[in-house]
């Protein structure tokens, strides 16, 4: 075996132990995190409070992480990636137990705030550690596999509210147990995670937009994408005359899809590349809101919303891939924390401006909305393709 040979074993061998470790936190955290979403709608609900100001709250977690973003390096090189990771961990789980104590909506907005600042490290280190480490040749695959699996504790979180109810402690209690798991997982595996990216000149979150404009575009595409069909879908069935078991059986197919789908497009990317499989993700997004309005009403829809959840997300598996293909130290924290920061944006700006286009050209103002945004991504994909 040749010395080169050697080396090239050295850099495809998957550090598993390190992988696992990474995966398992985050989906600790997604499970814990997407638990808050329903329980604390479900208590506002019983307490009479109006719609729009339940909307008001949710929104107060993806501002935490808006604002979270910029920090997020600095704050890593300062203290240690996994010092951050396991502080932020203990900080969400005390934000939790305040949560559970107040029980008052205003107390809640700047909570839930709180709750989005300390989550969002955890996300943006979590990712750099796992790209770091994982061989350029399975990098597809692997970021498919973190995909899908995070997308599966968000969609499985709210089950855990029908195992305990969603009143007084033991709903809250899943989380705050939880929160600190996450920091105790990192506490174990911290001898084999890598040192954060230091080489290179510091870069910010704000430098790294002029480096990737079109990449950080997708990741709000997705974003975008995902917050429109989970908030707003039930108000185009229900246009549409559907039933609201059905309505909420076919968002979750779009979750399963979006759950399912991240390996084997992971896959994909191996084979034809990142660069070819995202305008193929974002085509077939289009193609989905074009064929929505006339299959809605027939057995086509299950299909069609599975996997319009595989590959609206898959936009996003996609930008983690060419993420790490592109870019390395201290420019890679920059760009999660970039990520993080445009997905919150997305999520934020997506829900309102459709919900606008819906009030004034009617229920299909969502696919047509989706549509737009899904075709200007593939138009831009396409021209870069070819300028370069």
């Amino acid at each position: 075996m040749t010395a080169e040979s050697a080396a090239s074993q050295r850099e495809d061998r998957i550090p598993w132990a390190a992988m696992a470790g990474i995966i398992a936190t985050v989906t600790v955290f997604a499970l814990a995190q997407g638990l808050t979403y329903p329980l604390l709608s479900f208590i506002l609900e019983r307490q009479g409070t109006a719609p729009g100001l339940i909307g008001l709250s949710a929104a107060m977690t993806p501002l935490g992480f808006i604002i979270s973003a910029p920090f997020i390096p600095a704050l890593a090189r300062r203290v240690g990636a996994a010092r951050l990771a396991i502080l932020c961990s203990i900080l969400a789980a005390l934000t939790l137990v305040a949560i559970a104590w107040t029980q008052e909506v205003w107390a809640w907005m700047p909570l839930r705030f709180l709750l989005g600042f300390f989550a969002n490290p955890l996300y943006v280190i979590s990712e750099t550690w796992l790209i770091s480490i994982t061989p350029a040749p399975r990098r597809g695959r692997i970021m498919g596999l973190y995909s899908s699996v995070v997308s599966g504790g968000f969609a499985i979180s709210p089950l855990s509210l029908g195992l305990v109810g969603t009143e007084g402690w033991p709903p809250f209690m899943i989380g705050i147990v939880a929160f600190p798991l996450c920091g105790l997982i990192v506490l174990a595996v911290v001898p084999r995670l890598p040192k954060m990216p230091h080489e290179g000149a510091a870069i910010s979150v704000g430098g790294f937009f002029a480096l990737a404009p079109l990449l950080l575009f997708a990741v709000f595409t997705a974003a975008a994408f995902e917050q429109v069909v989970i908030s707003l879908f039930a108000v185009y069935g229900v246009a549409l005359g559907s039933a609201e078991a059905r309505i909420a059986s076919l968002i979750a197919c779009f979750t399963a899809g979006n759950a399912v789908l991240q390996i084997l497009l992971g896959r994909v990317a191996e084979q034809f590349g990142s660069k070819r499989t995202m305008p193929f993700c974002a085509l077939a997004c289009l193609a989905g809101c074009l064929a929505l309005p006339s299959i809605f009403n027939s057995w086509l829809i299950w299909p069609l919303v599975f996997v319009w959840g595989g590959v609206s997300f898959g936009i996003y598996t996609m930008s983690l891939i060419q993420l790490g293909e592109r870019f390395t130290g201290q420019a890679l924290i920059a760009g999660n924390a970039a990520f993080a920061l445009v997905w919150g944006i997305g999520g934020m700006v997506g829900s309102p401006a459709t919900g606008l286009a819906m009030q004034l050209i009617g229920h299909q103002g969502l696919p047509l909305s989706l549509g737009l945004l899904c075709c200007a991504l593939a138009v831009f994909l396409m021209a870069q393709r070819r300028r370069v």
